[in-house]
C-alpha cells in the first residue's frame, strides 16, 4: 500500500493511502459473502441467497458503502502501522465518502486523504545558564502569635454585659427588620429582612459594617434606627446600591473571655502537650510553609524562561484532553467542597467552562513536553525504586477509587522527570531571590483573592449561620 505523509499546520499529519486494486475487490467481495450469509430475505435461507438476488434486493450502492467505510478504517490502521505513525486520538477524513464512493470501483486502486494528530515536535532554543527572578517568602515573625490569638478568639467563653454599651469585639443578640427608604411614600418591607434572636459578632467584615457600626454604642433593651447602604456590588440584584432603615433592638449583650495561654490551652487546640512545643511546632510549619512558597516561586519563574526558548505546535487532540482533564479536577475539587458539581457542570455550562480553560490547558501543554525535553536532552532518568515509592503514595490517597495503575505509573514517572529537569535548571541557571510582592502585579493579587473569597463563600461550612440578606455569616453562639 503506497502511504505518503505530508507535514500540516498544529502537529498534524496528511495522509494520501493509496489501497491497491486487489485490496478493493478482496474487502467488496467479503462484503458481499457476509451480507449473503446474514441476510434476512423471503423466499430464502439465510446464506443461500443468490449473489444477484442481493444486489437487486440490497442495492449494489449500499453494498459499496459498506465496503467503502471496511476499506477506509482498515487501511488507514494499516498505514499506520506500516509507516510507525504515532496517532493521537481518531483519525480526520479529508476526502468525504460522497467523494470516494463515486471513484470507487471494487478490482480497481482507490486513493483517499486523511490526517491525524501526531506528538508535536519540541524545538529548543538554548536553555543552560537561565538567569531569573523569584521571590523569596520569610515567615511572619508574628504568625505563631497571630494563630495563637486566633484560637484563643475561637476558644472564648461568652460572658453577660450589662455595665456598657457595646463595643467592637463583642457579641450582640439582636432582634432587627428592614425596609426600603421611601422619598414620601410608605416604606417597605425587604424581603428576608427580618430576624429574632439573631447573633452578631461585632467585627468588621462579619455583616453589613453600616449595621454592625450601628450597634456599637447600644445599651441592651435599646432599640434605634439604622441607615443601611448596600454596595453596588451586593449579591442580592434587587438590593445592589439601595439604601435602607433597619429597627434593630440589642436584646443581649456579650463580651469574649479568652482562655490562659498555657499548657492547657495548647492540649485544647492540639495534639501537643505544652505551649512550647505547640509554638516549636507552629514555626516549623510556617517555615516549611514559606519555603514551599519560595520553592513554587523559583520554578514558575524557571519555567516562564524556559517557554521562551522552546516552540510547540500543540495538537489538537491533545489540548482537549488536557482541557478535560482540568475540568475534571475542578470537578473533583469542587465536590470535595460539599458544593452540587451537576449545577455547575451542565449543557451550557461546559461549554463555556472548556473555552475558559483552554489557556491554562495549553500552558500545562507546553511546560510538561519543555521539561521532558530538557530531561531528554539531558539524559536525567528515574529510579525504579523512586517510581514504586510515589506509585504507592498515590495508591493510598487514591485508595477506594478505581483507577488504571499502569496509567499512574506513566503518570508518576513523567512528573518525577519534571522534577529532575526543574532541579537541574536551578543548578545550571542563576536565581536571584527577591522580597515576595516585588514581581507580583497587585492587580492579580487581588483577583486571586477575590476569587479564592468567592470559592470560600461558595463552599462555607453548612453549619455556619447565615441569613437572607447579609451576605457575611454570623458568630453562633
Amino acid at each position: 500500500m503506497k502511504v505518503t505523509q505530508e507535514k500540516l499546520p498544529h502537529s498534524q499529519l496528511g495522509l494520501e493511502i493509496e489501497i491497491p486494486a486487489e485490496t478493493t475487490k478482496k474487502v467488496y467481495e467479503k462484503v458481499v459473502q457476509n451480507l449473503a450469509r446474514s441476510a434476512d430475505i423471503p423466499g430464502f435461507r439465510k446464506g443461500k441467497v443468490p449473489r444477484q438476488i442481493l444486489l437487486q434486493r440490497m442495492g449494489p450502492q449500499r453494498i459499496k458503502e459498506a465496503a467503502l467505510e471496511d476499506l477506509v478504517q482498515d487501511s488507514l490502521k494499516q498505514a499506520l502501522n506500516q509507516e510507525s505513525i504515532e496517532a493521537l486520538g481518531n483519525y480526520k477524513l479529508v476526502s468525504t465518502y460522497e467523494e470516494l464512493n463515486g471513484q470507487f470501483k471494487p478490482g480497481e486502486p482507490l486513493t483517499f486523504k486523511a490526517s491525524v494528530d501526531v506528538p508535536p515536535q519540541v524545538h529548543l532554543a538554548e536553555y543552560r545558564g537561565l538567569s531569573v527572578k523569584a521571590e523569596e517568602t520569610q515567615p511572619d515573625a508574628e504568625a505563631v502569635d497571630k494563630f495563637l490569638e486566633e484560637r484563643r478568639v475561637e476558644q472564648a467563653t461568652l460572658i453577660p454585659v450589662e455595665s456598657r454599651p457595646a463595643q467592637m469585639g463583642d457579641v450582640a443578640v439582636v432582634d432587627y427588620t428592614g425596609k426600603f427608604a421611601g422619598d414620601g411614600e410608605d416604606a417597605t418591607d425587604i424581603s428576608g429582612a427580618q430576624a429574632t434572636d439573631f447573633q452578631i459578632e461585632l467585627e468588621s467584615g462579619r455583616f453589613l459594617e453600616d449595621i454592625v457600626q450601628g450597634i456599637v454604642g447600644m445599651n441592651p433593651g435599646e432599640t434605634k434606627e439604622v441607615p443601611v447602604s448596600f454596595p453596588e456590588d451586593y449579591p442580592r440584584e434587587d438590593l445592589a446600591g439601595k439604601s435602607a432603615m433597619f429597627t434593630i433592638s440589642l436584646k443581649e449583650l456579650k463580651e469574649k473571655e479568652l482562655p490562659q495561654l498555657d499548657d492547657d490551652f495548647a492540649q485544647e487546640v492540639s495534639e501537643q502537650e505544652t505551649l512550647a512545643e505547640l509554638r516549636e511546632f507552629l514555626e516549623k510549619q510556617f517555615q516549611e510553609k514559606a519555603e514551599q512558597e519560595t520553592t513554587a516561586s523559583k520554578e514558575q519563574a524557571l519555567l516562564a524562561a524556559l517557554l521562551e526558548k522552546v516552540e510547540i505546535e500543540l495538537p489538537e487532540t491533545m489540548v482537549e484532553r488536557e482541557v478535560e482533564t482540568l475540568l475534571t479536577q475542578t470537578a473533583m475539587q469542587m465536590e470535595s467542597y460539599g458544593m452540587d458539581i451537576r449545577k455547575l457542570f451542565n449543557a451550557e455550562t461546559i461549554p463555556q467552562l472548556k473555552e475558559r480553560s483552554r489557556p491554562d490547558a495549553m500552558l500545562r501543554l507546553q511546560q510538561h513536553l519543555a521539561l521532558l525535553e530538557v530531561a531528554k536532552r539531558e539524559s536525567l532518568t528515574v529510579e525504579p525504586e523512586e517510581i514504586e515509592t510515589r506509585v504507592k503514595e498515590v495508591l493510598e490517597q487514591l485508595a477506594g477509587q478505581s483507577v488504571d495503575q499502569g496509567r499512574v505509573r506513566e503518570v508518576v514517572e513523567s512528573d518525577l522527570l519534571k522534577e529532575k529537569a526543574l532541579k537541574w535548571l536551578e543548578e545550571h541557571g542563576t536565581i536571584e531571590l527577591v522580597p515576595k510582592g516585588s514581581l507580583t502585579p497587585e492587580a492579580d493579587s487581588e483577583e486571586e483573592v477575590e476569587e479564592t473569597e468567592a470559592i470560600a463563600s461558595e463552599s462555607s461550612d453548612a453549619s455556619t449561620q447565615t441569613i437572607d440578606v447579609p451576605s457575611v455569616t454570623s458568630t453562633e453562639e
